[in-house]
């Protein structure tokens, strides 16, 4: 993780519930915008080693912080996220698998994010594909 910081104010209107595991609304400053590409369940050589949803969902987040990293971030500055995602149902089946894999990674940061559950994704066999926005600091 990096040891500078940015400000983050998760922004939840008046009179809404809390969101579970993720915020409605993140402001971010100062610092760098880093836009990450949809990555998805394949390792660095573009290889899938697994066909289900968990691994290629751990491998597609693994594949952001190495982005991330490489900008000179880490999870803490994620400030939005949008998973792609061909199969509701298998999601749903694996949500506390991937709840797990999401502490173990990122901890207790809930960016603003959206689920949208698509017919099918550009590389096969995947599953998942993850596009993120992180504020880095100056």
């Amino acid at each position: 993780m990096s040891a500078e910081a940015i400000e983050k104010e998760i922004i939840l209107p008046d009179g809404w519930a809390p969101a579970i595991g993720y915020s409605n609304g993140v402001m971010a400053r100062p610092g760098k915008v880093l836009f990450i590409a949809g990555q998805v369940g394949w390792d660095a050589d573009q290889v899938f080693h697994s066909e289900e949803m968990t691994p290629q969902f751990e491998q597609a987040l693994k594949n952001v912080l190495a982005v991330l990293e490489k900008a000179g971030g880490g999870p803490e500055h994620i400030c939005r996220m949008t998973c792609f995602c061909t199969s509701k149902p298998k999601y749903l089946a694996a949500r506390r698998e991937i709840g797990a894999v999401w502490k173990q990674l990122i901890g207790k940061n809930f960016p603003a994010m959206s689920m949208i559950f698509v017919s099918d994704l550009l590389d096969s066999p995947g599953m998942i594909e993850i596009e993120t926005t992180a504020v880095i600091p100056d």
